[in-house]
């Protein structure tokens, strides 16, 4: 019985100590010391001696002491934020500033205290930030004294919260028609362009995104825009012959995709990344424009560039012997490693390729990262790996025209000054590499491996829907394309 009325009484003393500190141990004093009998007193000292070793050394004393500053700061500010700070908006911060050095260590209370005294402080602060804030819509635009022209100049010719708030036209796809919706859009867009406007319009009507990734330094937001002008100077330079084939005695075009399908089913058994399979192919586009490869040797050369390829990208690369294996024995490890040798000897050990999809996910940064448009975005990129007519086309311009085309399938809305500036293309100058995507998914399936993946759940079912929308197209407007070819031959 006696520990439990200790208990108790400990725990009635930290409730009351809650409610009201000071007037609590005054009368549990006086109490104990007034004590009524000798034996009854002896129950009270026992619980104040339990109660002074408890605040020395045990854990309920150190709350009972945070419990007593909180309650004591409290029912100052409550006192003199009704009393004093309701007349004068000085007074108030400097009594509780007092009454919070006066408390032990009072760490909840300073949150509430801070907001009071420090409003008055940044008051003016606020006022006099005011002209200066209020034109950077993106948290840190431009200068201010560019934002006063936008109403003048850039909102009579497109006004982008109209083009933002209207829906995009819902009938059928022959509203969103490529030709037809292009050219009249990029008219708009390029008719103020012709002299002195050329530096202005950019900082008008494109957003600043970059500017939201300033405190994240993964980003590096300070220097993206120059590393990727970098990359647009590189790719030229890691760009293989278009016509290489023409010095193959053995190869056709036909043999490379199937090469290409094959390594398709490689990277997806070895689970690989996307920027490992789009390098590997440009290794062997360049291979071959330097060096003539017989037919028996095709494969070997398709084995060896995604093993160089998973050794550039990946972490954890796959051993020669995976890659003999997935072979069917073909070529030993040997054969392998010594031709590993001589084609990074005939690239001069350059794998410095610019891989689209660092430019799919520049762009997909001005469209808020949707994740179906980069899908279907992907399954564009590998039909130019695929196909041999995109190998005289950069990698920019294909990422670009594969987020084009994705955002068209979709309906997403116009290609806008930002993704025109983040893709570094207008509409106008994707329209070829635009028609080849769209000759490609509406010509019948001829890489198997390729359709099986992306047909999957995975992957949205991008190879299906990409191709039923490039069929209505075609049959409603027609492939200019293909009537060029069929005008040439």
């Amino acid at each position: 019985m006696p520990p439990a009325a200790r208990s108790l009484r400990q725990r009635a003393v930290t409730n009351e100590n809650d409610e009201n500190a000071g007037t609590t141990r005054v009368t549990r004093a006086k109490s104990a010391a007034i004590g009524t009998t000798d034996t009854s007193s002896d129950n009270p000292k026992k619980g104040l001696h339990a109660k002074k070793s408890s605040v020395a050394l045990g854990t309920h004393g150190a709350q009972a002491r945070k419990r007593n500053a909180l309650i004591d700061v409290s029912n100052v500010t409550k006192t003199e934020g009704l009393g004093t700070g309701a007349k004068d908006g000085k007074k108030p911060s400097a009594a509780k500033a007092g009454s919070i050095s006066k408390a032990a260590h009072p760490t909840k209370i300073q949150k509430t205290s801070r907001p009071t005294s420090t409003r008055p402080a940044l008051k003016p602060k606020d006022k006099n930030s005011e002209p200066k804030r209020p034109t950077s819509g993106n948290g840190i635009a431009g200068p201010p004294s560019k934002k006063p022209k936008i109403p003048t100049a850039a909102v009579k010719h497109e006004d982008p919260e109209e083009l933002e708030n209207v829906a995009p036209p819902s009938p059928a796809m022959h509203d969103l028609e490529i030709p037809k919706a292009s050219s009249s859009k990029t008219a708009k867009a390029a008719a103020p362009v012709p002299s002195d406007e050329l530096e202005e319009l950019p900082e008008e009507v494109w957003d600043d995104l970059d500017k939201e990734d300033i405190d994240d330094p993964l980003m590096v937001s300070e220097y993206v825009v120059e590393i990727f002008e970098y990359l647009k100077e590189l790719e030229i330079s890691t760009m293989a012959n278009a016509n290489y084939m023409d010095n193959q005695n053995e190869l056709e075009w036909k043999m490379r995709g199937i090469l290409v399908d094959w390594l398709l089913e490689v990277h997806t058994r070895f689970r690989l990344l996307p920027e490992t399979l789009f390098l590997a192919v440009n290794i062997i586009d360049r291979f071959l424009s330097a060096k003539i490869v017989q037919l028996d040797r095709l494969q070997l050369v398709g084995v060896t560039a995604m093993f160089i390829a998973s050794k550039y990208e990946e972490v954890l690369s796959p051993h020669v012997q995976n890659f003999r294996h997935v072979a069917d024995d073909g070529f030993t490890e040997e054969e392998i490693l010594s031709a590993e040798r001589f084609v990074l000897a005939a690239l001069n050990y350059d794998l410095s390729y610019p891989n689209p999809m660092n430019f799919l996910r520049r762009i997909s940064k001005a469209d808020n990262y949707d994740i179906q448009t980069r899908t279907l975005g992907k399954y564009l990129l590998e039909i130019s790996c695929l196909d041999h007519r995109f190998i005289g086309h950069p990698p920019s311009e294909v990422a670009a025209a594969a987020m084009y085309l994705s955002r068209l399938v979709l309906e997403r809305g116009p290609w806008d000054a930002t993704l025109a500036h983040y893709a570094g293309y207008t509409e106008e100058e994707i329209q070829p590499v635009l028609q080849l995507m769209i000759d490609y998914l509406s010509s019948p399936v001829v890489h198997e491996a390729f359709f099986k993946k992306y047909a999957s759940k995975k992957f949205l079912k991008a190879s299906i829907v990409l191709r039923r929308w490039a069929k209505e197209y075609v049959s409603q407007y027609g492939n200019p394309h293909q009537e060029a070819t069929k005008s040439r031959k």
